[in-house]
C-alpha cells in the first residue's frame, strides 16, 4: 500500500521527424507521455526501459536517455491524484514502435496540438513548449 496517493512515473520523450510520441491506454481518455510507474527497487531509467519494451516492443539503453525534467500535475487519467513524472529524452531506440500491453493508440504530434484527442496537461504545458524551444519539433 502506498503512503501517499501521489503517483511516481518515468516518462520517455521520443522524437522522430520533428514530431513527438503520445499514447493512450485502453479505457483511458487522455493521450500521455510514454512510460509508466516506477516499481520498487527500480531506478527511473530502469522503469522507463521496461515500460517502453512492454508498451511498444522497443529496446532502449539507459545511456541513450538524457534527463529532460521532472514535472508534476493532477494525473490526467486519475482525477484527484498528483503525478510526478521524471522525463528522459530518448535519443535512440531499437525496433519498430508497435503498441502492445495496455496501449491502444499512439500519435506523433507537433506543437500544433490535434483537436480530435485530449492530451495530458504535463505534455501540453511542459513537454511541447520545451521541445519547440529546443527546435526538436515543428
Amino acid at each position: 500500500m502506498q503512503d501517499s496517493p501521489d503517483i511516481y512515473k518515468a516518462g520517455g520523450v521520443l522524437v522522430k521527424n520533428h514530431k513527438t510520441l503520445v499514447n493512450s491506454s485502453r479505457g483511458k481518455e487522455y493521450f500521455i507521455t510514454p512510460g509508466g510507474k516506477i516499481e520498487a527497487g527500480e531506478t527511473p531509467r530502469q522503469a522507463l526501459a521496461r515500460e517502453l519494451m512492454e508498451e511498444f516492443q522497443i529496446e532502449v539503453d539507459e545511456a541513450d536517455m538524457e534527463p529532460f525534467g521532472t514535472f508534476s500535475a493532477e494525473a490526467a487519467n486519475h482525477p484527484g491524484q498528483i503525478v510526478h513524472i521524471e522525463h528522459f529524452l530518448v535519443k535512440k531506440w531499437y525496433g519498430e514502435i508497435r503498441p502492445d500491453h495496455e496501449v491502444d493508440a499512439v500519435r506523433w504530434i507537433t506543437s500544433e496540438l490535434p483537436k480530435d484527442i485530449k492530451i495530458g496537461s504535463i505534455f501540453v504545458t511542459e513537454i511541447i513548449p520545451k521541445l519547440k524551444k529546443l527546435g526538436l519539433i515543428d
